[in-house]
């Protein structure tokens, strides 16, 4: 896959030379944090909506349009507030948006009504992926270049220790006292994120030349619109599987209701550890990363759909599942590289992608079970997805072969610029 190289980036190693790990490490742990946050508010949800529902006296299935709510603000918030921020400084921005995360999950858990509970959460989903993609930038500008797209998995750690803690943790206490409980709890994680982004990360100034014109300019690269059209399908196999996964242990694998939170937690496990390898190997080798994670995806998939009935099958594939989140941060990377000097907007939208990943994916898988195939055949739906994903990032490749991407040389301007 050495032919497969990223293009050569606008981020340069020459201003990370003045900060000290120290510094580096705390500005990242600052990031990560409010990534936990933000994970920990999504996830954490879905195992409250009953609790959810009593209290506002409606049906479950009605509660979880609160879910529907929040990933709705994803998508309209990433694209929208990078624009509008367009001339603003990452870190004001960084804290305005985790500002706003902190005091609508607050005000969330003092909700007097479901309609205003459901708004809280459309308000509560604006800030997720402006926070993710500037965060990912920032993180990006203070390492040296071969270190890039680990700094930006280290963000994004923040997510995944989520799944893994975060959310059971939450939904544990939330069940056992009260869900408004985990809103306050991820209310004040995201104030203690607003004091660390505060004390940690230097002042930066507004980017010369940014404007909105110019953030609107990385729409017209076809490189951006084949990555995250990479984002959508590539991941959206993780989410046909992921949303019916509590059926598919109980009605496929025949195991008892606790099962459901092991196999949870070995996802989450899973998540993680991707996270960690694949960034280190996306350091080397970007698109083959990306590559390799997309082929997993699809062979462990299809063995999900074809084994999940026996319970080792079903924990090794769920592992590996989770394990493929290792294109995450190398395709955040990836986006970042071919925007150029666009990359607010595009590095936001890639969490807009990701939301669409999960409608895409939970919409097809159940599409699949409701016409008599099982839940198991969310596995193919998920092969199928990745496939699509696989044919995606082979037009990229080709493209850019095809026309190789101007060589950038302008350096990245770095917070304390």
């Amino acid at each position: 896959m050495a032919e497969m190289r990223a293009p050569d980036t606008i981020l340069s190693s020459e201003p990370a030379a003045r900060y000290s790990r120290l510094q580096v490490a705390l500005v990242l742990f600052a990031l990560a944090t409010g990534g936990f946050a933000i994970g920990t508010g999504e996830f954490a949800i879905m195992g409250l909506l009953p609790d959810v529902a009593k209290t506002f006296v409606i049906s479950t299935p009605v509660a979880g349009y609160v879910i529907s709510a929040y990933a709705l603000g994803v998508v309209v918030g990433a694209p929208l507030i990078a624009i509008m921020a367009a001339k603003m400084a990452r870190r004001q921005l960084l804290l305005m948006l985790m500002g706003c995360f902190a005091v609508t999950n607050i005000l969330s858990a003092i909700a007097p009504d479901f309609t205003s509970f459901t708004l809280l959460r459309f308000l509560s989903g604006l800030p997720h992926g402006a926070y993710f993609g500037v965060g990912a930038l920032v993180a990006a500008s203070m390492v040296p270049i071969h270190y890039r797209v680990r700094a930006v998995g280290y963000v994004m750690l923040g997510l995944t220790v989520a799944t893994l803690a975060g959310t059971p943790i939450m939904a544990f206490f939330g069940q056992l006292l009260s869900w408004e409980v985990m809103f306050w709890a991820v209310g004040l994680i995201a104030a203690l994120t607003v004091t660390l982004i505060w004390i940690y990360l230097p002042q930066d100034k507004v980017i010369e030349g940014a404007s909105i014109a110019r953030e609107l300019g990385a729409f017209t690269r076809p490189q951006v619109w084949l990555t995250l059209a990479l984002c959508a399908t590539g991941f959206g196999g993780m989410f046909a599987i992921f949303s019916y996964i509590a059926s598919t242990v109980t009605e496929v694998t025949m195991l008892s209701t606790g099962m459901v939170s092991v196999v949870l937690v070995i996802f989450g496990v899973g998540m993680n550890v991707g996270n960690l390898i694949g960034s280190k190997l996306a350091d080397s080798f970007l698109m083959g990363t990306i590559f390799s994670m997309m082929v997993m995806n699809t062979v462990v998939m299809a063995a999900f759909g074809y084994g999940a009935g026996n319970m080792w099958v079903l924990f090794a594939t769920v592992f590996l599942v989770g394990c493929g989140f290792a294109a995450g941060p190398a395709v955040q990377t990836r986006l970042m590289d071919v925007a150029a000097d666009g990359q607010t907007l595009a590095a936001a939208s890639m969490h807009s992608a990701f939301n669409v990943a999960n409608a895409l994916g939970a919409w097809l898988g159940g599409l699949v079970i409701t016409w008599g195939y099982g839940y198991a055949a969310t596995g193919y739906v998920g092969a199928a997805l990745s496939v699509v994903g696989l044919g995606v990032f082979g037009v990229s490749v080709w493209l850019e072969k095809k026309h190789p991407s101007v060589r950038l040389t302008q350096p990245l301007p770095s917070p304390a610029e």
